[in-house]
């Protein structure tokens, strides 16, 4: 393993772990402020007690995020300096103002988790409020540095260097807005999916079976509304890919050569070598429709741009597909669930719909880590799409291969601890009407 392949290895582990801490962080404040907010409406105290057994879970996956974030802050620097050079002055903006967000989560967090004694109902669910909007506003800072990644603004080159560099401009750069509200929304989609399977297998099992059911209802309540959403911001996503990514779409579609009516490919294996996707399904004519809202317009295709500058279909589209398949997945059971509910109307228990909500409870996650290989995949060779390669953006030095190997047992070892621990705790506490204890 040379060093390029070894620090990209490294970094999309700790990515594919820290995306996970980071998704539960983003989602669980949303649902804690719902629960809350039931229980001051409603005056039902099983809400509360439901939003007290998720306090542990927020401040773990917190505190691992934050440490797995700052590992990945490391490495941007250790195996990545040329990078870092190069754009600094426009990404740096988008950190420190996650830095502000991340601070304002951990204050309203530690309020909310030491308060149970010291403040009153009402003081709680506010501090659920800027807890819920400081965790989506930090992903949100972060997402603006990976945009500009992939559609770089806010500078003019001179001599090969970055000069005149505008950061307002660079922050806010043109796949910013729909990665970031597409990205927000996808972590609620997936952290109500993994709390549906947990309440999905405790209602099979009768343990708590009122609140395990109340609990169910409202995470797939979550996801009925932020999915629905993430269509429309896919949609969006899919425009601007198509705009200001072409190589990307090209990959993602495995389009290999430009024409018009383009069809969509579904499924299959591309091959470079043929040009052609084996084993397919073809949709006549719908790619040039929904790239460009004309069943006749031309696609550019793999063709189009010089050889070595574009992404590798074989990584770009079956991770794409995963991505779609996945969200298809989770929307069977999220309709499955609320037209019985609507049917019942109560919460449904039917074995054969909890047992498949037990199976979707991944497919959000699963979806996530898709969309943000795709997302990188699909910009490769350019670590700077269109101004700095990936290889010439990695560390000299060596020994990048054994702390990868290192950081791989690592976070191993850090999730298995994580759900050991988080398992036991809800296990501890998942009886009906039993209250969460706090150190």
């Amino acid at each position: 393993m040379d060093n390029l392949l070894a620090a990209r290895a490294l970094m999309g582990v700790s990515f594919v772990f820290h995306i996970i801490y980071a998704t539960m962080g983003i989602g669980l404040p949303l649902l804690l402020m719902l629960a809350e907010g039931l229980a001051l409406k409603t005056g039902d105290e099983s809400w509360h007690r439901i939003a007290r057994r998720w306090v542990l879970p927020a401040g773990v996956v917190f505190a691992i995020g934050a440490v797995s974030g700052t590992i990945l802050s490391f490495e941007l620097g250790l195996l990545w300096p040329r990078f870092m050079a190069f754009s600094g002055a426009m990404i740096g903006l988008a950190f420190s103002m996650e830095g502000f967000a991340f601070f304002t989560e951990a204050i309203f967090l530690s309020l909310y988790f030491y308060g149970e004694r010291r403040l009153s109902r009402r003081a709680l669910f506010l501090c659920t409020i800027p807890l819920t909007l400081a965790a989506s506003i930090s992903a949100i800072f972060v997402i603006s540095a990976n945009g500009w990644m992939n559609t770089p603004s806010g500078f003019q080159m001179v001599n090969g260097s970055p000069s005149d560099v505008l950061p307002l401009r660079a922050f806010a750069n043109e796949a910013w807005p729909h990665e970031a509200l597409h990205g927000t929304l996808a972590a609620y989609v997936a952290t109500s999916f993994a709390i549906a399977g947990y309440y999905a297998a405790m209602v099979l099992k009768g343990r708590g079976a009122v609140e395990a059911k109340k609990a169910l209802s409202l995470s797939l309540s979550v996801a009925a509304v932020t999915a629905p959403l993430m269509l429309v911001t896919g949609d969006w996503a899919a425009d601007s890919v198509a705009k200001f990514q072409k190589a990307k779409l090209a990959a993602m579609e495995a389009h290999f050569k430009t024409s018009a009516a383009a069809p969509l490919v579904i499924g299959g294996w591309p091959d470079p070598d043929t040009g052609r996707v084996r084993y397919a399904v073809r949709i006549p004519k719908l790619l040039s429709i929904l790239a460009h809202d004309d069943p006749n317009a031309v696609v550019q295709g793999l063709d189009a741009f010089p050889q070595g500058t574009t992404p590798d279909p074989r990584l770009v589209h079956p991770f794409f597909d995963l991505m779609v398949g996945s969200f298809f997945v989770m929307g069977i059971g999220l309709g499955w669930f609320w037209w019985l509910r609507w049917r019942q109307k109560e919460v449904p228990d039917q074995p054969r719909l909890l047992k498949y909500l037990m199976f979707a409870s991944p497919f959000g996650i699963i979806a996530l880590e898709s969309g943000w290989l795709v997302t990188e995949f699909g910009r490769q060779p350019w670590v700077v799409q269109g101004y700095l390669r990936t290889s010439q953006s990695v560390t000299p030095n060596g020994g990048v291969v054994s702390v990868f190997i290192t950081f791989v047992v690592v976070y191993l070892c850090l999730t298995a601890g994580m759900l050991k621990l988080l398992l036991r705790h809800q296990g501890r506490h998942g009886g009906e009407g039993k209250e969460v204890e706090h150190a």
